[in-house]
């Protein structure tokens, strides 16, 4: 009961003190649920325990008419929020491609657990600790090796060319992930990929555009896409890299705190060169508030698809018996005071994204490549990957290697050998795509996955639209 009375003190306080009329507007209601759960103790044909009926009914069926990211944490989950917090990033060290059923390594970073180990590019795992993957879908393999990252595990895997199953057994360590995942130039123009926003990851990015160039760069391409948020002052920091002091990045507004303006500071010292942002309906919350600033303020490219719409302003407020409460307070509003946040239907985030505000919408839309039917095909059989691990264990390959007519019809010939045996006018439709794709596969097996990645952005739609919009700008 004394969280209960926590949380109505706190929604009934907010950021003011609070006062005896709200209190006594409060008490018969607290009065209401204690007075029914006496009934249900005496007289109930099975009395509740107090703790489950607390922490696992009333009180997220409380919060659940608010939004979807205003939870209750229970002593468990809290102390857990806790040391997520705190911790550093664990792993093994290993780049993988995920298919449905199949997880093949594409590179393990030296000294890591899996290099130390034996791990191969080429490897497919095939269980985690006596847990086949084979029957799991994408998502639930992506939630797998998410939690294998925490504990020790024993791999089985299979070799090319091994008869027999191999088993490594890991375990994890701290990682030094950054959050600027790629980083290089193309034609002369940077391209970093975020994959989300840390307390570093603001001078991270700074960085990694004075490696490439700085100042001298013919523009720069900041890939968002995918990319969920994170901590709003790397946000704010990557945001005043491009724009200029004084202008508005963002403000804060809610009904029991003060509007707050979040300026560029004076002193900020950013870019002049051609800023593209790359975005998607997975770009969230800190991705939004830069790519909206730089659009608004019209520094920039926005490419690509609406956003996700995550606008939300949250505090933890712990509570008694160590439990907490995470609590949407205010929303984040673009330089234009257009509020981020996507309206919520029953309580989750509206997925009609034609028609809801909140959100980005870019201002030069492009969609992914088109999939065709043996693109689909050839992805989800796993075919690139598997001819790649052939290829490299018997091939020397450097960072030129190119896709000749002779090895396309090789691997025409092995597909066919595995029953893919598409029609000659299927093939020629998609037979630059395959060129390029075997080609992404075997240098990711044989080089590395960022020279693998420098081939996918050649052919991106969204890449080859910043790089013509790029060439053509005007620097102010």
């Amino acid at each position: 009961m004394r969280a209960l009375l926590a949380i109505f003190v706190l929604a009934a306080s907010a950021q003011t003190p609070p006062t005896e009329d709200r209190a006594a507007q409060l008490e018969p209601h607290v009065r209401k649920f204690a007075d029914i759960l006496a009934i249900l103790q005496e007289y109930s044909a099975e009395p509740p325990l107090l703790e489950p009926a607390l922490y696992q009914g009333a009180l997220p069926a409380m919060l659940k008419p608010l939004d979807p990211h205003s939870i209750f944490f229970d002593p468990d989950n809290f102390k857990q929020l806790q040391e997520m917090e705190t911790s550093v990033r664990r792993g093994f060290g290993t780049i993988v491609s995920i298919l449905p059923g199949r997880v093949v390594v594409l590179q393990t970073q030296a000294g890591s657990p899996s290099a130390r180990a034996g791990l191969q590019a080429g490897d497919e795992v095939l269980a985690i600790n006596g847990y086949a993957l084979a029957p799991l879908d994408t998502e639930q393999l992506v939630g797998l090796l998410g939690q294998a990252r925490t504990i020790k595990v024993r791999l089985d895997v299979r070799r090319q060319n091994t008869p027999r199953l191999l088993e490594f057994y890991l375990s994890p360590e701290a990682m030094d992930t950054p959050s600027v995942e790629r980083a290089f130039l193309l034609e002369g123009v940077g391209y970093l990929r975020i994959g989300g926003f840390e307390v570093k990851t603001g001078k991270d990015i700074r960085a990694a555009i004075e490696k490439l160039g700085g100042d001298k760069l013919k523009g720069l391409v900041l890939d968002l896409r995918n990319n969920p948020g994170g901590v709003v002052g790397a946000a704010i920091e990557t945001a005043s890299l491009f724009l200029k002091p004084g202008q508005r990045i963002f403000s804060i507004r809610g009904r029991s705190k003060e509007t707050e303006n979040v300026d560029v500071l004076a002193e900020a010292k950013g870019y002049s060169f051609p800023v593209a942002v790359l975005v998607n309906e997975k770009s969230a919350s800190a991705s939004e508030i830069i790519a909206a600033a730089i659009q608004e303020h019209h520094r920039g490219f926005v490419i690509g698809q609406p956003t996700y719409g995550k606008g939300l302003v949250q505090n933890v407020f712990p509570l008694s018996n160590k439990s907490a409460l995470a609590l949407t307070v205010a929303y984040y509003y673009t330089p234009e005071g257009r509020s981020l946040q996507r309206p919520l239907r029953d309580s989750q985030i509206d997925a009609n994204l034609s028609t809801s505000a909140g959100g980005l919408r870019p201002e030069y839309p492009v969609g992914p490549e088109a999939q065709t039917r043996l693109r689909i095909a050839l992805d989800a059989s796993g075919s690139f990957t598997t001819f790649a691990t052939e290829f490299t264990r018997r091939e020397k390959v450097t960072p030129a290697f190119d896709v000749s007519s002779a090895l396309l019809d090789t691997f025409r010939g092995w597909l066919s050998e595995r029953r893919i045996q598409p029609g000659l006018t299927e093939w020629l439709n998609d037979v630059v795509w395959i060129r390029n794709r075997l080609r992404q596969e075997i240098l990711n097996q044989g080089v590395s996955v960022e020279r693998g990645d420098e081939v996918e952005l050649a052919r991106d739609p969204l890449m080859n639209r910043a790089l013509d919009l790029i060439r053509t700008a005007k620097v102010n």
